[in-house]
């Protein structure tokens, strides 16, 4: 180590001072520039490991401290938000209660997960002592380990990069940066959930269903502007279903499209519609009485969502905390126990006397299956598919993810069957049937003004779906609804494509001929204005079971 003179000593405390100080900012970066100045002998390596370790662990105990003294309301900060949903924060301060030495060290070597976790801790946590220490450990432990690392590789790294870079402060900046890349690559690598985003990012290129909307629709944006050309105008579309506002284009209600095809086949329903929640409670007991509706029922938004704040409810505390966080108008449905679920593609050309099936989409519910060793969190992760929507899951789960299912247990994950949600769509046309056309057909006609659009139905067994027996209208979904089954990993990219150019080619012949009849299409203005409506309702209501 070798003698200080007394009159080094200052200088030496702010230097040391600066690095206990630069951990707040970047806790790995100045770890890696550390090791670097132990390497050529600017800091001794005592000192150095000291300073990390005492700034981390300040910062580490600040974080805490932050939440313990501010409580929930640090959570809802937004760059706290951006990082963590309040399920996942609630799940993490869960975790550090109940397992504190894998949270510490697990948080010490994953990115991203520090801060909202020591912050959740403080906030939700109920064992400060249990974090206190084992923090300390696992930072006793990383700093030292880190450290001394780079002071070991540098030489090895630092000549090649003085040959290229002729020395200066240019080899110290792209030592530092290339440490720091390969150090949150091994983070990255470490755990099974960080592997699995990584792997997530990467097979999102190839694995076309979990592309974003715009990406997935941008090729075929020519192909209605084709046939917008070729039939009168985008509008024309639209016209397709004349009994539903814009034809299905955006924000139809669910109320008023159940209310067109009320009967056998299709699940009863009521509408609660915005106010006081006495008030709204009141018109739920009475819908409910009126139609014979019992618990367990189905809460949704009546405006389509893509499956979000949708809920099984099987208590009247349930349906009151609902309606209390979500104002807006809500179907309350009966629920059909299935346990399966069908996506059926309907058309009719006006004038014919009979519809078709356009498709049928097999719906296949997630679970995970328990091995008795690991969390439903690493079971999700572990999971090819699971982990493609694993925060989805883990919102769900909230403080059940670090449950241990039993070898052989399966664990729903959803029971909404919507791909958004994390419902595998697969291609169902096995399921069709002269006598389920017939019975689809039947319910679709009792509309007069609805000729194009997908039918979500529940039902117990597959041979009596196929007599057109036994099963439930979940919802009727109009212009903008899709044949589902494209989304099967099974098919292709290019099979998907084809089989959407067909449809809203059926969309499009089907509105020009409706136009024909005297169907007069929506003006733009009032489509911007729904739309503008819908979509500032949808973005309060992101989960469903």
């Amino acid at each position: 180590m070798g003698m200080w003179a007394w009159t080094e000593l200052d200088e030496q405390g702010r230097y040391l001072m600066a690095i206990a100080l630069g951990t707040l900012a970047s806790e790995d970066l100045t770890l890696i520039a550390t090791g670097l100045a132990v390497r050529t002998g600017s800091v001794p390596w005592e000192l150095g490991v000291a300073a990390c370790a005492g700034g981390i662990y300040i910062g580490d105990m600040a974080l805490f401290l932050i939440g313990r003294t501010l409580g929930r309301r640090v959570l809802s900060w937004g760059f706290v938000r951006a990082r963590a949903s309040q399920q996942r924060l609630s799940w993490l301060a869960k975790w550090f209660d109940e397992r504190p030495i894998a949270a510490s060290f697990t948080s010490r070597f994953t990115p991203g997960l520090r801060l909202p976790g020591f912050l959740a801790a403080g906030a939700l946590g109920t064992r400060p002592w249990a974090f206190a220490w084992w923090t300390l450990v696992a930072t006793l432990v990383w700093t030292p380990l880190l450290v001394l690392i780079v002071a070991a590789v540098g030489h090895a790294v630092v000549t090649p990069l003085r040959i290229w870079l002729g020395g200066g402060w240019a080899v110290t900046v792209v030592f530092v940066l290339a440490m720091w890349l390969l150090l949150r690559l091994a983070k990255s690598m470490r755990a099974p959930e960080s592997r699995s985003a990584l792997m997530v990012d990467a097979s999102r290129l190839w694995r076309w269903e979990f592309w974003p909307s715009w990406v997935f629709y941008a090729p075929l944006m020519p192909w209605i502007g084709w046939l917008a050309l070729r039939h009168g105008g985008l509008r024309t579309a639209a016209c397709a279903n004349p009994s539903i506002p814009h034809g299905g284009l955006v924000g139809e209600s669910k109320d008023q499209i159940l209310r067109q095809i009320t009967g056998p086949g299709v699940l009863a329903h009521t509408l609660v519609e915005p106010g006081d929640v006495i008030d709204r409670m009141r018109l739920l007991a009475d819908g409910m009485s009126e139609r014979g509706v019992v618990f367990p029922v189905v809460l949704k938004p009546d405006a389509g969502q893509r499956g979000a704040a949708v809920r099984v409810i099987r208590s009247w505390e349930q349906a009151r905390d609902y309606l209390l966080s979500h104002p807006q108008p809500t179907i309350a449905q009966v629920w059909h126990p299935g346990p399966c679920e069908a996506g059926i593609f309907y058309h009719r050309m006006p004038g014919q006397e009979r519809g078709r099936i356009f498709s049928i989409t097999d719906k296949v519910f997630p679970q995970a299956i328990g091995d008795g060793r690991s969390t439903l969190s690493e079971l999700i992760a572990l999971d090819p598919r699971l982990r493609m929507q694993s925060d989805r899951f883990m919102e769900r789960l909230s403080g059940k993810a670090m449950r241990v299912p039993a070898a052989g247990e399966k664990v729903p994950l959803a029971q909404s069957g919507n791909h958004c949600q994390g419902t595998l769509f697969q291609d169902g046309w096995h399921l069709w049937s002269p006598e389920l056309e017939a019975a689809i057909d039947q319910i679709a006609r009792r509309s007069e003004g609805f000729f194009f659009g997908r039918f979500d139905v529940r039902y117990r067994e597959a041979s009596e779906l196929m007599r057109g027996e036994g099963f439930g209208v979940v919802e009727l979904n109009g212009l903008t609804s899709e044949s589902t089954d494209i989304y099967d990993p099974r098919g292709t990219l290019a099979g998907a494509y084809r089989k959407l150019a067909a449809q809203w080619s059926l969309a499009f012949e089907i509105g020009a001929a409706n136009r024909c009849r005297g169907v007069v299409p929506t003006g733009w203005g009032q489509v911007w204005r729904d739309a503008r409506k819908f979509y500032q309702e949808r973005s309060s209501d992101t989960l469903s079971d």
